[in-house]
């Protein structure tokens, strides 16, 4: 199998750098007129077909490699409890705070000056 970047495989990046170059070519193509301009339908359907190939035919095999079976194990299940349920205090006293000083402000009137 090929070597993995961020948990991902190249065709990935491939499939991302032909849609970026897509979209650059279609902005350019975009202050243009004439023909120029209508290419980028043109553009739009060739990235198209050529990421429905890539995903349709795949060069690597569907199943991947067996590997050994790991155990996961939590060890930090009660810390992460804890900060979730600190994180949940703060976030519950702000909510009534903004409610106190900022929702439930009073609003005066300016008073009107007739004359």
């Amino acid at each position: 199998m090929a070597g993995m970047v961020l948990g991902v495989g190249s065709g990935v990046f491939i499939l991302a750098l032909l849609w970026v170059l897509a979209l650059f070519l279609c902005l350019f193509l975009s202050r243009a007129s004439g023909f120029a301009r209508v290419s980028i339908i043109l553009i739009f359907i060739l990235a198209l077909i050529v990421t429905l190939i890539l995903l349709f035919l795949p060069r690597d095999t569907q199943t991947p490699a067996p590997v050994k079976e790991i155990q996961i194990v939590d060890t930090f299940f009660i810390g992460r409890y804890f900060l979730v349920s600190v994180l949940s205090v703060i976030f519950l006293g702000s909510l009534f705070l903004l409610l106190i000083y900022h929702i439930m402000e009073p609003i005066s009137t300016k008073p009107l000056h007739i004359r």
